[in-house]
C-alpha cells in the first residue's frame, strides 16, 4: 500500500466553500452562546418562573393534531432546518468534498466514529457502574457543535490552517449524521407505519423533482413541510426529515450552472439555521434551573459525570486514537506543518457538544425533570471546559499557525486567490516546494 498524505490543503474551490460556510457558523456560534447565557441567567434569576412558563407555553394546530410547547416546537421544527443544512453539508462532503476520496476520507471519517464510540462507551461505563445511574442518555456526548467550536476558533484559532478547519467540519458533519441516526433509531417513539410510508412518498417526490430539474419553490416548500409533518406523525423524530431532504438535494452542477441546488440552498438556508433556528433552540433548551437542585448536586450525578467525562476526555481521546490507528494501518502521513498535537487540539474542540447534545438530552430524559437538568447542566459545563482547554491548546500553537497562514493566505498580486494556488510549485505548509501540475480554478 502506497504512503499518502492526509489533512492536505483543499482545492481552491473547496477552500472557498469551507471558508464561506464557516463564516456563517462563526456568527451563529456567537448568537448561540449569547442565547444560552440569557436563558441560564433568566431561569436562575428571581424572574425564573417566567422563563419556565415561556418555554412550556403550548401552541397547537388543532386540525393537524399538533399541540407542542415552544420548547418542543424549537426542537422539532427549528432544528429540522438545522438538520436540513447538515444534510446539504454531508451531501457536499460525500460527493465533491473531503469525503469524496476514500484515501482522504478514511482518517477524518474514522476519527469522527471514534469521537462518537469512546464518549458513549465512557458514559455507559460510568452510569452502569454507579448507583442511581441511567444509561438512557448514552447518545448525549456523541455530538460536536460546530457553531460553538468556531466561535472559539474565531478568538483563539484565527490562523488555523484551512485543512484543520476542514477536518473539524468533517468531524462535526459525520457526528451529526451519527447523532441523527441514533435519534431516529433509539429516541423515536410510537412508530406508525402508514405515516412513515406517507413520509417516504414525499421523499420520493422530492428526489424526482431534483432528477427532473424542477426549480420552483412553490413545489419544494410545500413538499418539505408535508414531509416534516408526515415524519412527525410517523413517530420518527421530525428532524430526520431535514437530513433526508438535504441528502436528496443535487450537489453536482449541470453544464452552464454556476451553483448546484445544494450550494444555492446552503447559502440561503444556512444563515437562517445558524442565525435564527439554532440560537432560539439554545435559548429554549439551555435554561438549566439550578434553584432547586443546586449546581454541585447537578454536576455530581452519574448522568452528569458521564456527560462531562464523555465530552471532555472521551471526545479528544476517541478522535486522536482512531485517527492515529487509521493513519498507521493505511500508511497515511499528515501533511507537512501539521502534527498529531494539532489533531488532538481539534479533538478537544470537538468536545464542545451543545445543540445536538441538548436535543438528545431532551429526548432521553423528557419524563425525568431532575435528571434532565443534570444532563443539561453537564452539557453546558463540559462545553465550557472543552472550550477553555481548546483555547489553551490553540494558543500554544499560535505562532506555528501564524507561520502557516503566512504561506497559505498570502496574495501578493491582490487578485483574491492565494498565491499557493497559482504557483506550479506546490508550496507546502512548512514553506518547502514540490513541483505540481498547474492548479485547476
Amino acid at each position: 500500500m502506497e504512503e499518502h498524505k492526509v489533512l492536505t490543503r483543499p482545492s481552491l474551490r473547496e477552500r472557498g466553500w469551507i471558508l464561506s460556510y464557516l463564516r456563517d457558523e462563526t456568527v451563529g456560534g456567537v448568537l448561540l452562546i449569547v442565547a444560552a447565557a440569557i436563558a441560564l441567567i433568566w431561569v436562575n434569576s428571581p424572574w425564573g418562573d417566567g422563563y419556565v412558563s415561556l418555554v412550556n407555553y403550548e401552541v397547537g394546530i388543532p386540525f393537524l393534531g399538533i399541540n407542542l410547547t415552544l420548547n418542543a416546537w424549537a426542537a422539532d421544527a427549528l432544528l429540522a432546518i438545522f438538520f436540513f443544512v447538515v444534510g446539504l453539508e454531508l451531501k457536499h462532503e460525500l460527493i465533491v468534498g473531503s469525503l469524496s476520496k476514500p484515501s482522504q476520507a478514511a482518517v477524518p471519517a474514522v476519527a469522527a466514529l471514534g469521537g462518537m464510540i469512546v464518549p458513549a462507551g465512557l458514559y455507559l461505563a460510568i452510569n452502569s457502574s454507579m448507583e442511581g445511574g441511567s444509561t438512557t442518555g448514552w447518545g448525549i456526548p456523541m455530538a460536536t457543535d460546530i457553531a460553538f467550536a468556531l466561535a472559539v476558533l474565531a478568538v483563539f484559532g484565527r490562523k488555523l490552517p484551512v485543512a484543520l478547519r476542514a477536518f473539524l467540519l468533517t468531524l462535526a458533519v459525520v457526528d451529526d449524521l451519527g447523532a441523527i441516526a441514533v435519534i431516529a433509531i433509539f429516541y423515536s417513539d410510537k412508530f406508525s407505519l402508514p405515516w412513515f410510508i406517507a413520509a417516504l412518498v414525499t421523499f420520493v417526490a422530492y428526489a424526482l423533482a431534483q432528477k427532473f430539474r424542477w426549480t420552483s419553490p412553490w413545489f419544494y416548500v410545500p413538499i418539505a413541510l408535508i414531509a416534516w409533518y408526515f415524519t412527525y406523525k410517523s413517530g420518527v423524530h421530525a428532524t430526520v426529515a431535514g437530513v433526508v431532504l438535504g441528502l436528496l438535494t443535487r450537489v453536482k452542477t449541470d453544464p452552464g450552472e454556476a451553483e448546484s441546488p445544494a450550494d444555492r440552498l446552503a447559502h440561503r438556508v444556512h444563515p437562517i439555521s445558524a442565525g435564527i433556528a439554532v440560537p432560539i433552540f439554545a435559548f429554549m433548551a439551555a435554561g438549566v434551573d439550578l434553584r432547586s437542585i443546586g449546581i454541585v448536586d447537578a454536576l455530581t450525578a452519574p448522568v452528569a459525570l458521564g456527560v462531562l467525562v464523555g465530552l471532555v476526555i472521551g471526545k479528544p481521546l476517541g478522535v486522536l486514537l482512531f485517527a492515529w490507528v487509521t493513519a498507521t494501518f493505511t500508511r497515511a502521513t499528515l501533511a507537512k506543518g501539521i502534527a498529531w498535537r494539532d489533531v488532538g487540539a481539534i479533538g478537544i474542540l470537538a468536545g464542545i457538544g451543545f445543540t445536538v447534545a441538548l436535543l438528545i438530552a431532551e429526548l432521553g430524559y423528557k419524563g425525568d425533570y431532575e435528571t434532565l437538568e443534570s444532563a443539561k447542566g453537564a452539557i453546558l459545563a463540559a462545553s465550557l471546559v472543552a472550550a477553555v482547554l481548546a483555547a489553551v491548546a490553540l494558543t500554544m500553537r499560535g505562532k506555528h499557525y501564524g507561520r502557516l497562514a503566512a504561506t497559505e493566505d498570502i496574495d501578493a498580486n491582490n487578485d483574491g486567490i492565494p498565491d499557493v494556488y497559482q504557483d506550479t510549485r506546490d508550496v507546502d505548509f512548512d514553506g518547502t516546494t514540490e513541483t505540481s501540475d498547474p492548479p485547476q480554478r
